[in-house]
């Protein structure tokens, strides 16, 4: 047991390691589209790409998992299969009686900017409205390897105790926690294969600070990415592909506000003939600014910059910075009333687009999420036991795969 735990410590440290080059990335595609503070705030100046994120988003929440309409089903393999008609009902209710629908669309912002999102999926107690319980879990406190997940978070000191009354922490710590109650622990949630482990990082081995361990019999922490590169565990987002436009942009939006303040304000010269104080100088509309009789007094000063030339290197990075992120592709709405043809062009452009990720989101996250809730529901007895591709086949008939169809993509 102590060589395990050795090991999962080791792995963890690797999960974190590996993770490490990602997070300037992911501060980065941040910054530029969802400004979490006064600071990146003030240095942002060009809302392009923030306006095309929240399109994109929105535009998958649309057409892969709409909640005006169904959008999976189960079909039965078999005539002794369980009734699967029966399961998708239910299902469907469920996950609409929960806070699934609110949470998704968090994790496909953070699939849009970081180019991987986490949807924790819990069971609710029973007697509550729905059996499922979702948080969106911010991409900073995971770290994954192949089959394995670490979650960090944290806990306040004086719930310790309550939850988890079996822990004895070690003397500094326990000295510190009765001096600050409200100090904040760090814990670690590791789901290895099916294996539960939680410990309170806080020096020493985990073998000293486990607080809770057990089995699951599906993964409820459902990762998917955008796109992955071969040999990585993070997927990269169309944010990540359009950062240089996006870091261009809001450069180029900067200088041409400081080069509107020196339109509006001007560059001023004047002679130092002593009678004109520039310190009084207020230049103001309407101001009257005395000068010696004879003196040049105060004199505007021509500026050579010229930033027409901005305005067409501005327009061309907003475009691209658009069609990276689909704006232009996903909205049918034009100037002009399109035709059917153009209507299914850009359908059929869209799709070649988003195919290969459409494909990967089946995999990652549909799935799973209906695998996981299957599970969770026929374990309370609301259903019969049905397994996917054993009792039933999951059919997804999301709008997404209904263009991909009439396109031939699938």
């Amino acid at each position: 047991m102590s060589q395990d735990l050795k090991q999962l410590q080791q792995m963890y440290r690797r999960a974190i390691d590996a993770r490490a080059p990602w997070i300037n990335r992911w501060d980065a595609a941040r910054r530029y589209t969802m400004p979490s503070s006064d600071e990146d705030n003030a240095t942002l100046f060009d809302s392009t790409a923030a306006d095309a994120v929240d399109n994109l988003a929105a535009s998958l929440y649309s057409l892969i998992t709409p909640p005006e309409s169904l959008w999976m089903e189960l079909v039965p393999e078999s005539a002794e299969s369980p009734n699967a008609e029966i399961a998708t009902s239910v299902f469907r209710a469920h996950l609409n009686d929960s806070n699934f629908y609110t949470t998704i669309h968090q994790c496909y912002m953070d699939l849009v900017v970081c180019g991987t999102a986490c949807l924790f999926m819990a069971e609710n107690p029973i007697g509550a409205s729905s059996a499922f319980s979702f948080t969106a879990i911010p991409m900073y406190d995971i770290a994954i390897l192949p089959n394995a997940v670490f979650h960090t978070t944290s806990i306040r000191a004086c719930d310790v105790a309550t939850r988890f009354p079996q822990w004895t922490p070690p003397r500094d710590i326990r000295d510190k926690m009765k001096r600050d109650p409200e100090m904040p622990l760090k814990m670690v949630q590791s789901l290895v294969g099916t294996d539960f482990i939680a410990w309170l990082d806080v020096g020493g081995d985990i073998e000293n600070n486990i607080v809770s361990t057990g089995t699951f019999d599906t993964n409820p922490y459902i990762i998917f990415r955008w796109s992955l590169a071969s040999g990585e565990l993070y997927g990269r987002s169309p944010v990540m592909r359009a950062l240089p436009d996006i870091k261009t942009a809001n450069k180029v939006v900067e200088l041409v506000l400081k080069n509107a303040t020196i339109a509006v304000s001007g560059i001023w010269q004047a002679d130092d003939d002593g009678v004109i104080n520039l310190n009084n100088i207020n230049l103001t509309p309407g101001a009257i600014i005395p000068k010696a009789v004879g003196s040049s007094g105060l004199t505007p000063l021509a500026s050579g910059a010229d930033f027409d030339v901005s305005q067409l290197v501005l327009k061309d990075l907003r475009e691209r910075i658009r069609h990276a992120l689909l704006a232009d592709r996903l909205g049918l709405l034009s100037d002009k009333e399109m035709t059917a043809t153009e209507i299914l062009a850009r359908n059929a452009d869209m799709m070649r687009i988003l195919g290969a990720t459409y494909g990967r989101l089946l995999h990652e996250f549909i799935r799973p999420l209906v695998d996981r809730g299957l599970q969770i529901l026929s374990r309370r007895g609301v259903i019969d036991p049905i397994k996917l591709n054993g009792d039933a086949e999951l059919k997804y008939i999301a709008p997404i795969v209904k263009m991909a169809i009439s396109e031939n993509i699938i």
